[in-house]
């Protein structure tokens, strides 16, 4: 390699691939292709799961030495949408005005194509001196399940000791300005399906029906009245929201025999999921114990307290954008829920104004600092 990976290309390239979850449609190629060009040693680690679709991964290092600084992210996709929405092909990474067009741009082919151009300028002007070593820990499905991604990547690099140092993920992190935020963080996501039962009848024969609408009703109130927690210091308070109540009753005159409701909790570091799980029975119960409820957590809240890599993010956007940003752990959930577990991690990467919209683009000068960023950070964390 003679001149450093041009992120706007490469940012183009990925997006133009369709990798709509589950399917790569071969932008793991693409990137494969310009990161062994530098010299990492790629692996495609594909996994399976019953029930869930077949997923293709993608781990590359360069270097053998520590500390292992890895770059996180994923390559899959939302769907468009209607692409008569659109105001150019949303696959074909058009550029105009000097923004991006294209599904991915933001959520987030962009920040892969920083960090790959990051590495390669990093590279050149240390002429090969790494001084530790550079990986990517790509995964084609962090929009999907996230059954068959990082979570089994890490698994199996960690059983064959591959130690990953520290890990900056390229989550869209940045509210207005690109240096706004960097994502220490993330909160803990619950997801709740409620029923509640009783006996159909007529409505001019009360007595002779058993209502649950009622007591769904008192029950949700328990838990929309009710606050978990005030915050705490980097995450805000935790909330309950319910998405649906549905009855499926077509008439007038019929008392039902049963309603649900589902709702969502976005918990802080007050709580791990079971004590919410313990706080949702105990609302519930002090209305009735005549329920059915199904569970399942998505994601437990985690910090990485500020520590080096936050600090060399820091400096990186302080030097680049002159902007300080804000250490934060707002937002939903990223594969960072699954990388805490190994290393400190912390999240930067685009505005996230268009992430997952009609019309998703990114500017070319946020694609160049975003790049410089990065190589940045590199120096901070390879001396």
């Amino acid at each position: 390699m003679t001149k450093p990976i041009d992120p706007i290309e490469l940012t183009r390239l990925l997006i133009q691939r369709p990798s709509v979850t589950p399917a790569d449609a071969g932008a793991l190629g693409v990137l494969e292709k310009a990161l062994s060009e530098m010299g990492f040693v790629c692996e495609r680690m594909p996994y399976s799961e019953e029930g869930t679709p077949d997923v293709d991964n993608l781990y590359a290092r360069l270097g053998t030495e520590g500390p292992n600084i890895c770059f996180a992210g994923h390559t899959d996709v939302v769907p468009p949408g209607d692409i008569n929405d659109w105001q150019f092909d949303p696959f074909a990474a058009h550029v105009e005005n000097d923004m991006v067009y294209g599904r991915g741009a933001v959520d987030m082919k962009a920040a892969i194509a920083c960090f790959a151009a990051a590495v390669s300028k990093f590279k050149l002007e240390r002429d090969g001196r790494l001084g530790g070593s550079i990986s990517f820990l790509i995964t084609g499905d962090e929009e999907g399940p996230a059954i068959n991604g990082t979570l089994k990547m890490l698994k199996d690099l960690d059983a064959r000791g591959e130690k990953i140092d520290c890990c900056i993920v390229g989550e869209p992190t940045n509210p207005d300005k690109l240096g706004d935020m960097i994502k220490i963080g993330r909160r803990g996501s619950l997801n709740g399906h409620l029923t509640v039962t009783g006996i159909q009848g007529h409505v001019a024969y009360p007595q002779l029906a058993d209502n649950p609408v009622p007591r769904m009703i008192s029950m949700l109130n328990q838990l929309t009245s009710n606050l978990l927690d005030n915050g705490s210091e980097f995450f805000q308070p935790s909330t309950l929201e319910v998405t649906t109540v549905d009855v499926g009753n077509p008439t007038t005159n019929l008392i039902p025999g049963a309603i649900e409701a589902r709702f969502n909790v976005r918990f802080n570091d007050h709580h791990t999921g079971d004590e919410v799980i313990h706080w949702i029975k105990e609302k519930l119960n002090s209305v009735s114990t005549d329920y059915f409820l199904d569970v399942r957590i998505s994601g437990e809240s985690f910090l990485t307290p500020p520590g080096k890599l936050s600090v060399a993010l820091v400096e990186a956007v302080e030097k680049v954008t002159k902007l300080t940003p804000v250490l934060d752990t707002t937002g939903g959930t990223s594969d960072a829920r699954f990388i805490k577990d190994y290393c400190e991690v912390a999240e930067f990467g685009m505005i996230n104004q268009t992430a997952h919209k009609v019309d998703e683009r990114v500017s070319v000068v946020d694609i160049r600092n975003l790049t410089e960023i990065y190589k940045h950070t590199l120096e901070r964390l390879l001396p």
